[in-house]
């Protein structure tokens, strides 16, 4: 059975409710990716997940522990997270690179799926931050060192570069529109198969002995909108480029 490591894909909102003089605070705690969760697991595949909340703690935080898996997925958590556990923020104590552990689990072997979203890539205010990570070294498309949003309300349209390629899985050329993306520059030497807007949208390449691929946007709303999520491609289109980048 095929094994993927999603990190991510949670968020808390904490609201303040403001009624004339009086107000009063509600927070609510959501974990997303459940469509592409489903959408491996019909595959056949075992799919852990960490949010966001638990990687300091729950993380496999040697490539040799990563290598239990066939795929990592970071979907919208932001370098931080990885960086500064409590231990080093707090305490100034040093502990190993995460990051550093997920490039070296990929240069052995291991395959990497980073997915877009407010805190991917270089994400809102740069505050994601790849950019200036290991993970740069290894990734199929060129990151940012600014906020690197695309929003499009009006609809982004895809253009599919290489439909006959395996990790976009026979879904053809007629993509639905998405509601904004990550910025990226192409990288020279990867395979770029699919457009949004001109700028990557999907984009595969090898690291070492391992394989990295990139989807620019997210795998859920609110940049993936119901016609995206109910589209007939987007198990097919999961399946494939998650299974091509895991080498299976």
């Amino acid at each position: 059975m095929k094994s993927a490591l999603l990190l991510g894909e949670s968020w808390t909102t904490h609201m303040i409710h403001q009624k004339g003089f009086d107000s009063f605070t509600s927070t609510e705690y959501v974990e997303g990716g459940q469509e592409f969760r489903a959408a491996l697991e019909a595959d056949g595949w075992s799919v852990t997940h960490l949010p966001a909340h638990t990687i300091e703690t729950s993380f496999p935080a040697t490539a040799e522990a990563l290598a239990e898996y066939d795929l990592v997925v970071i979907s919208d958590v932001g370098a931080n997270t990885f960086l500064l556990s409590r231990a080093v923020f707090g305490r100034s104590a040093s502990e190993p690179n995460k990051l550093t552990a997920i490039r070296d689990y990929v240069l052995a072997g291991g395959g990497l799926l980073m997915v877009g979203g407010y805190l991917s890539f270089s994400g809102i205010d740069a505050k994601a931050n790849y950019a200036n990570t290991e993970l740069a070294e290894i990734l199929p498309v060129g990151m940012l060192t600014t906020d690197d949003r695309a929003e499009r309300p009006e609809g982004a349209p895809i253009e599919v570069l290489a439909p006959e390629h395996a990790a976009l899985g026979g879904v053809g050329t007629e993509w639905p529109a998405l509601l904004g993306y990550n910025r990226t520059t192409p990288r020279e030497g990867a395979e770029l198969l699919a457009t949004v807007a001109g700028d990557p949208l999907v984009a595969v390449t090898t690291a070492g002995a391992g394989r990295t691929g990139v989807f620019t946007s997210d795998m859920s709303p609110h940049w993936a909108p119901p016609p995206f999520m109910d589209w007939d491609g987007y198990a097919p289109l999961w399946q494939a480029l998650s299974t091509w980048v895991a080498r299976d």
